[in-house]
């Protein structure tokens, strides 16, 4: 492949996954300067390490575990940050609302918030960025079993603070949107 080819795949990869990428890590985050900071970092990471890609696998697994290691490390280092003393740019508070459009997504996701982080990471790889589980369990490098046992847990919790019509309401309403 010449620079030429390699150049447009790139630029075609970005085009088609950045907004996916920024949103995956604005719901994991709910900053959006560090969602902002980790679809830069993400694709630049993706850059330096394109020759480390095998083609024959898709490459949407590949692109969300990036994402998803880059999320866990910039969480990482602020909360070091804000254990020694030093305070962000970002304000923790920042809600989806905008993103979200209506009252349903809005209690879903408060719900879904307060989840291990690590059952949302599946919830959100699966539902909104519509990985199938083998591909979320690629992306975080997790077993299958595992992957399945983290979104039973997550959808176990979900059922047990909505009601089980709303929840059916609201499943179906995330898939619709995305």
């Amino acid at each position: 492949m010449n620079e030429n080819t390699v150049n447009r795949s790139i630029e075609g990869i970005f085009n088609k996954h950045s907004s996916l990428v920024y949103r995956t890590a604005y719901f994991l985050t709910k900053s959006k300067s560090m969602a902002d900071d980790i679809t830069q970092e993400t694709f630049i990471r993706m850059i330096k390490k394109f020759h480390l890609y095998d083609p024959t696998k898709p490459i949407e697994p590949w692109i969300y575990r990036i994402t998803i290691n880059i999320t866990r490390n910039m969480i990482r280092k602020q909360k070091l940050l804000n254990l020694v003393g030093f305070t962000s740019n970002f304000s923790e508070e920042e809600v989806e609302t905008k993103i979200l459009k209506n009252e349903r997504k809005d209690e879903l996701w408060s719900v879904i918030n307060l989840l291990p982080h690590k059952s949302k990471e599946v919830i959100i790889l699966h539902f909104y960025s519509e990985l199938t589980l083998e591909e979320v369990a690629n992306s975080l490098e997790i077993p299958l079993g595992t992957c399945k046992s983290r979104l039973n847990y997550a959808l176990t919790k979900l059922r047990k603070s909505i009601s089980e019509k709303d929840f059916f309401q609201i499943e179906q309403k995330l898939k619709e949107d995305v």
